[in-house]
């Protein structure tokens, strides 16, 4: 029994010596909802490197591209930042076509990102809205929230399309 449980404790992070306390039952619950229910929330956010697929929140035609090279970082790309990638889905009568390669700006990604007032910013999704070698936008909308970070990395012109900016 005791060591099913020091098991279990060891699974979640808890110490056996620090969670044995009055309440024994309370704390075998715990755990074990920690096991369950904290898995997928506890997964690791890494930046938009090479071979990550994003989806495109622009009307450009492409539905999902792929990450050949982040332009900046030697990790990987963040918000904001420029990547070049490969069309990996496309609509048929759209500006972009499957396989080609084009530039994007990520404008969502998993990875949070710290704020100068203290908060931190974290999407659901990795996404890019596809731009030319100048910076313009290939499509004229942009769905779902950007980022006010854009404004730093000189993308306005984004933001201008966006619906929502967070």
């Amino acid at each position: 029994m005791a060591a099913s449980f020091a098991s279990r404790c060891s699974k979640v992070g808890r110490s056996l010596l620090g969670g044995l306390g009055n309440n024994f039952s309370n704390l075998t619950s715990t755990s074990s909802e920690m096991t369950h229910g904290s898995f997928l929330s506890q997964q690791q956010r890494t930046f938009i490197q090479m071979r990550t697929v994003l989806k495109v929140v622009d009307n450009s035609g492409a539905k999902k591209v792929m990450c050949i090279q982040a332009l900046k970082g030697k990790k990987g790309a963040r918000l904001g930042d420029t990547i070049v990638a490969s069309v990996k889905e496309a609509m048929p009568n759209g500006k972009v076509k499957k396989g080609k390669v084009v530039y994007g700006v990520v404008v969502r990604a998993a990875m949070q990102r710290g704020r100068c007032d203290g908060s931190e910013v974290k999407f659901d999704d990795n996404a890019v809205v596809l731009v030319d070698k100048q910076g313009q936008p290939i499509g004229t909308r942009v769905f779902g929230p950007v980022p006010h970070e854009l404004r730093q990395k000189k993308h306005a012109k984004i933001l201008t399309l966006a619906q929502h900016i967070a």
